[in-house]
């Protein structure tokens, strides 16, 4: 097992353990970009967060809004960022799925460099055709 986040819910690797579930595990994140970022996992071993079984994605999201409205509390943050990066492409790191919740801070310098596109009309239809036609 060469997974990090496997190794850390099977305790052969220590973590700031926040929360826990049968299936779900939040620990702070040992490289934050903010004072208290903190990771949801699931305790199985799924690469890709859109892999998952949505009850367990549900749990995922279920436990990273409890963290995230004790952080707030806790840190007295301005806001917050919910992160699912899917894929090395979209900025998955660790290939185990997790959740990245990020207390925000006024000025904390944390800058998304995301360019707005738009959505071209004719291409909207085919957009919902083709992903609609393929929901399981």
């Amino acid at each position: 097992m060469s997974c990090i986040f496997c190794k850390i819910v099977a305790g052969e690797i220590p973590c700031h353990k926040l929360a826990e579930t049968a299936r779900v595990l939040a620990f702070l994140d040992i490289m934050p970009i903010a004072r208290g970022h903190l990771l949801v996992v699931p305790k199985q071993h799924v690469e890709l967060a859109y892999l998952a079984d949505p009850a367990l994605s549900g749990e995922m999201m279920s436990m990273a809004v409890q963290l995230g409205r004790a952080a707030q509390a806790a840190l007295q943050c301005a806001g917050m960022n919910f992160l699912l990066n899917c894929g090395a492409c979209a900025g998955q790191v660790v290939p185990h799925a997790h959740l990245h919740v990020v207390p925000r801070f006024v000025d904390d310098g944390i800058h998304w460099p995301w360019p707005q596109g738009s959505l071209v009309s004719e291409d909207a239809a085919a957009l919902v055709q083709a992903i609609t036609e393929r929901m399981r």
